[in-house]
């Protein structure tokens, strides 16, 4: 089982979305991401053979991060990706079925919202905590807002659009940390170029 979330959002608030990447690339990029300091690592289920990546991100760095699946949309999606050994669930909406899933298989939840009632029943459904997707539609001082409503205790991740430029205005409105896709890890780049921007972003965090 992957390390604790809480443990791991405290040393690194950032998740790394590999949407794309194959298992033959899972090790490398993972050894880099987590050489940066990042802690947390999700791999998309529309990636290629995502399950095999997953495993592979599971066994070599499980012990010092926090693997999962993203763009997960179904109860037996979950069962696949529990069965890897994964410790995280996210997914681009909020459906209560999936949440209620992720937590009878005694993994995180961390579903996708963009209404403050969506945000709310996820909570209800037991999501860990919640990610603002796409971000882009929620600048920082609607997060602001969400933020004087919704459990002090259910951290809120910004998911979308999100560049070392924007990060210290979603902090500042109450954001626990942020999803990085595209910015970080486009299909077919190579470890050293994952490296340079991983380490970007950590910079960029330890900023703000």
């Amino acid at each position: 089982m992957s390390i604790a979330f809480d443990k791991a959002l405290t040393e690194c608030n950032l998740v790394a979305i590999l949407r794309g990447i194959t298992p033959g690339e899972a090790e490398a990029v993972g050894e880099v991401l987590v050489e940066a300091g990042w802690r947390i690592i999700e791999v998309p289920l529309n990636s290629p053979d995502p399950l095999k990546s997953i495993e592979i991100l599971e066994k070599r760095f499980g012990d010092r991060a926090l693997i999962g699946a993203g763009t997960v949309l179904t109860p037996a999606q979950v069962t696949d990706v529990a069965a890897t050994g994964a410790g995280v669930i996210i997914s681009p909406n909020a459906n209560p079925a999936v949440i209620e899933a992720t937590v009878k298989a005694g993994l995180v939840s961390l579903p996708g919202v963009a209404t403050p009632t969506e945000a709310f029943a996820a909570i209800g459904a037991g999501a860990t905590g919640i990610k603002i997707f796409p971000a882009e539609a929620v600048p920082p001082h609607v997060v602001k807002a969400w933020k004087a409503v919704l459990p002090k205790n259910v951290p809120v991740l910004a998911v979308g659009g999100i560049t070392p430029d924007n990060m210290k205005a979603y902090v500042d409105a109450g954001a626990a940390g942020f999803g990085i896709g595209s910015s970080l890890y486009k299909p077919g780049m190579d470890a050293d170029a994952v490296a340079a921007k991983a380490r970007d972003f950590v910079a960029a965090i330890g900023r703000v």
